[in-house]
């Protein structure tokens, strides 16, 4: 039982790093998107943002080695446990449905401007 006690103390301890961890690289680009590579929804947010011709970062989780910590961290943070997970400008924007959504609604296009993540000229018209 003890272990358990200090392995909770260290689960603490590594939520906090994972949180930071997490805060940072929402900030650490224009656009960043939490995403897995096996996930269909994150392939999809990832082809409209290339569609777009925003320049945006991915964070494959399931490729990192403490991906779990910062997914456990995201949801800490937004509400949100699943993938994809997208910031625009260190904003929290949501997932595939609520990326999609912005975009059909015309708000998604805008919000990626603002931040000067687009890299071609045709798509800022």
């Amino acid at each position: 039982m003890g272990s358990l006690l200090s392995s909770s103390k260290k689960t603490d301890q590594e939520m906090e790093a994972a949180l930071n961890k997490a805060k940072e690289i929402a900030t650490s680009a224009p656009v960043v998107v939490f995403s897995k590579t096996y996930c269909g929804y994150c392939t999809r947010v990832k082809k409209l943002l290339t569609q777009l011709g925003a320049a945006f970062k991915v964070i494959e989780l399931d490729q990192e080695s403490d991906g779990v910590e910062i997914q456990g961290a995201l949801l800490k943070w937004t509400g949100q446990r699943t993938v994809p997970n997208v910031f625009i400008g260190g904003k929290h924007i949501g997932g595939c449905d609520a990326t999609l959504a912005k975009h059909e609604n015309g708000e998604l296009l805008p919000l990626i401007n603002e931040v000067g993540a687009i890299s071609n000229n045709s798509a800022q018209l």
